[in-house]
């Protein structure tokens, strides 16, 4: 089985070479400790493939933060690594998060009640 396995990560590309020209999507997570994302392209076949990866581990002052507020620090800190190939998209890219209250800022809020 190991040998099976070695065979396969050795032979096929684990990453998509990149297309400024495809779709890109950004997933975003965090755990208690760490942040960890992926930035996958839809190829020409339908299927996403991954482009890159990002895992950091979380300072002890943000892991104290509030479970939306981490959230939200992996989706900046995903946005901030690939920022470099986003701008240069040549389409929207989507941002995908396991987290419900982040739905909150995909609306227009109002600051004030005036």
């Amino acid at each position: 089985m190991f040998d099976e396995l070695k065979q396969v990560f050795t032979t096929r590309p684990v990453l998509a070479a990149l297309n400024l020209n495809k779709n890109f999507r950004v997933e975003a997570d965090v755990s208690n400790y760490t942040i960890g994302g992926v930035l996958s392209m839809k190829c020409s076949n339908k299927l996403w493939r991954p482009v890159a990866f990002i895992s950091k581990l979380l300072s002890d002052t943000e892991r104290n933060y509030e479970i939306h507020d981490k959230e939200m620090l992996a989706v900046v800190r995903c946005l901030e690594a690939w920022r470099h190939f986003l701008e240069r998209a040549t389409t929207k890219f989507e941002i995908w998060t396991d987290h419900k209250n982040l739905e909150y800022f995909m609306k227009v809020q109002k600051l004030n009640h005036r």
